[in-house]
C-alpha cells in the first residue's frame, strides 16, 4: 500500500479527530516542540537557526580526542551530550515522521522535523568513527552538575568517551544503529536517497558492533551515574526491527525471530525498548511491510496488552493520577506518558487500515478509543488539568516560567557577553527569584506529582527539568491530532 493510500485509508476510519473538537491548538504546540530541539543543539549554529537567543557553543568538542565532535544536542538542563538518550530522541523524531509524515507535511512541519533529525544525525556520524567505535559522550556530568552555565560560557571539562571491541556498549551502539536505520526510512520518504544510504550503512555496522561485541556501556564510559542501562537486549530487538523494515533483509528476521521479546513491560522509554520493539513488529507485520516473524503472536499479544495497561482496559493497568494523567514514576513522569501515547496513537492507525480492534481484559478496544485516549495524555499536558496548567513551555498563558534550564535561566549571550562563570552562574542567576529570562519554548517539563501538584522551582529538577526524551515523542503524536 503506497503512503498516500495509506494516508487516505487512516484519515477515513478516523476523521472523527479534528480541529474544533478540542481546546488546543495542537499545531501551535507541534511548532513549539520543533523549536525546542533548535534551543537544545550545540555547534557552529546555523544561519536559519529559529531560536535567536542561543550562541554557538561546544566548537572544541573532541578536539583532545583527535576527532570532530561538534554539534548534535545537549540532554536536558545541563551541557553534556549524552549519546544514548540523544540517538532514542533521534529514532523517535524519525519514527514521528515514518509514522506521521504526511500531517507533519500538512502543518508545514516536515522540513523541520526532519531538520531536527539531520542535527542529530549528522552529528552521531561524526561519532561513529570506526565500524567498532562510537563515541557516546562528550562532557563529565559530575563536573557539568557542579557548574551553572550558559553552553556558549562552558569552562568545565569536556573529554569524549567512546566504546569498542574492547569497551563495549551494545545498547549505546544499538540504539543508535535503530537511530540510524529509523532515520534512513525518513530520508528515503524526503527523496534524500544518498543521505539515507549512509545512515543504512552506519546502522549495519553498528548492529554488527553491538552483536558481536556484548557488553553494557555504562561499564564502559561514565555515563551511567545519570542514564544507566537496565540491558542491551531490548536496543538490538528495537535495531533489529528497524533494519528489517529499512532493508527488507531477512537476517534481521531471523535475529528477531531468536531474541527475546521481552514480555508484557511496564513502560517505553530511553532505557527499555521493549514495547517500542513489539510495537513496531507487530505494526509491520499486520500492514504487511514485512513477514516470516515466527513468534508474531507473543509479540503482538506484549504489544497490545502494554496499550491495553495504558489504557486502563488490561489486566495490570498503569495507574493514573485524579486528574487523569497516567504515572509511571515520580521522576520526569511526562517522558514516560509521551512515549506510551505515541505507542497508543501509532497503533491505532494500524487498527484503522486492518479494520480490526484489540481485545483487552475489559473489553474490545478500537482505533477511535486509542486516538481518544493519546488525545487526553496530551490534553492533560496542554492545560486540561486540575491546575488549569500547560507543561509545555510557552504554549497557553500558565506555564513553566522557571525551568530547571541552565541556557534559559542565564541572560541570552546576544544581551550580555559577560562570561559568567561556575559559581557566577548558581549565584546570580540559579537561585534568583525571578523567571527565566528566555522562554524555552516547547520544553515539555517532568510535570506534577502523583496528586497532580506542581512547583514552577528550577531548583526542583524532578520536575521542572525539560529533556529531549520527552519531547521527541510527543512531535508525533501533537502531529497526529493537529
Amino acid at each position: 500500500m503506497s503512503c498516500l493510500r495509506y494516508f487516505a485509508c487512516v484519515l477515513c476510519v478516523l476523521g472523527f479527530v479534528q480541529n474544533g473538537l478540542s481546546d488546543f491548538d495542537y499545531g501551535e504546540a507541534l511548532t513549539k516542540s520543533l523549536l525546542y530541539f533548535e534551543a537544545q543543539r550545540s555547534g557552529k549554529l546555523p544561519s536559519n537557526q529559529r531560536v535567536k537567543w542561543r550562541g554557538d557553543s561546544g566548537l572544541n568538542d573532541g578536539k583532545t580526542a583527535g576527532v570532530d565532535l561538534v554539534g548534535g544536542y545537549y540532554d536536558a538542563g545541563d551541557n553534556v551530550k549524552f549519546g544514548f538518550p540523544m540517538a532514542f530522541g533521534v529514532t523517535m523524531l524519525s519514527w514521528s515522521v515514518v509514522q506521521f509524515g504526511p500531517h507533519l507535511k500538512a502543518r508545514n512541519e516536515l522540513s523541520n522535523a526532519l531538520n531536527a533529525i539531520k542535527w542529530g544525525t549528522d552529528y552521531l556520524i561524526k561519532a561513529h568513527t570506526e565500524p567498532n567505535v562510537l563515541y557516546g559522550q562528550v562532557g563529565d556530568g559530575q563536573a557539568d552538575h557542579s557548574c551553572w552555565q550558559r553552553p556558549e560560557d562552558m569552562t568545565t571539562d569536556r573529554t569524549a568517551y567512546k566504546i569498542d571491541q574492547q569497551h563495549p556498549g551494545s545498547d549505546l551502539a544499538g540504539e543508535t544503529a535503530a537511530a540510524f536505520a529509523a532515520a534512513s526510512i525518513a530520508f528515503r520518504s524526503s527523496k534524500s536517497s544518498g543521505y539515507s544510504n549512509k545512515l543504512l550503512q552506519h546502522a549495519k555496522q553498528l548492529f554488527d558492533f553491538a552483536t558481536t561485541h556484548t557488553g553494557l556501556y555504562h561499564n564502559s564510559i561514565p555515563a551511567g551515574a545519570f542514564y544507566s542501562s537496565s540491558g542491551y537486549e531490548d536496543e538490538l530487538l528495537w535495531a533489529a526491527a528497524w533494519l528489517a523494515l529499512a532493508t527488507k533483509d531477512d537476517s534481521y528476521i531471523s535475529f528477531i525471530n531468536k531474541a527475546s521479546n521481552g514480555g508484557t513491560r511496564k513502560m517505553f522509554s530511553w532505557d527499555d525498548k521493549f514495547a517500542g520493539a513489539q510495537v513496531l513488529i507487530t505494526k509491520s507485520v499486520l500492514e504487511k511491510k514485512y513477514g516470516g516473524i515466527g513468534n508474531i503472536n507473543d509479540i503482538k499479544n506484549n504489544a497490545e496488552q502494554f496499550i491495553c495497561n495504558c489504557i486502563n482496559k488490561g489486566s495490570s493497568n498503569v495507574p493514573k493520577t485524579s486528574g487523569g494523567l497516567l504515572w509511571f514514576l515520580e521522576w520526569d513522569n511526562l517522558q514516560y506518558v509521551t512515549s506510551a501515547s505515541f505507542l497508543v496513537a501509532a497503533y491505532a492507525d494500524t487498527l484503522a487500515v486492518a479494520k480490526t480492534t484489540i481485545s483487552c481484559s475489559n473489553g474490545a478496544v478500537g482505533p477511535q478509543d486509542l486516538i481518544k485516549f493519546a488525545q487526553s495524555q496530551v490534553d492533560y499536558i496542554l492545560g486540561s488539568n486540575p491546575k488549569k496548567f500547560s507543561y509545555m513551555v510557552g504554549f497557553g498563558e500558565n506555564y513553566p516560567k522557571r525551568p530547571h534550564h541552565r541556557g534559559a535561566s542565564i541572560v541570552s549571550i546576544k544581551k550580555d557577553s559577560t562570561p559568567v562563570s561556575c559559581q557566577g552562574g548558581f549565584d546570580l542567576w540559579f537561585h534568583k527569584n525571578e523567571d527565566n529570562p528566555n522562554v524555552l519554548e516547547g520544553a515539555l517539563v517532568g510535570g506534577p506529582n502523583f496528586n497532580d501538584e506542581y512547583s514552577d522551582n528550577r531548583e526542583n529538577y524532578q520536575q521542572a527539568e525539560p529533556a529531549t526524551d520527552n519531547v521527541a515523542p510527543l512531535v508525533g503524536v501533537l502531529a497526529r491530532l493537529a
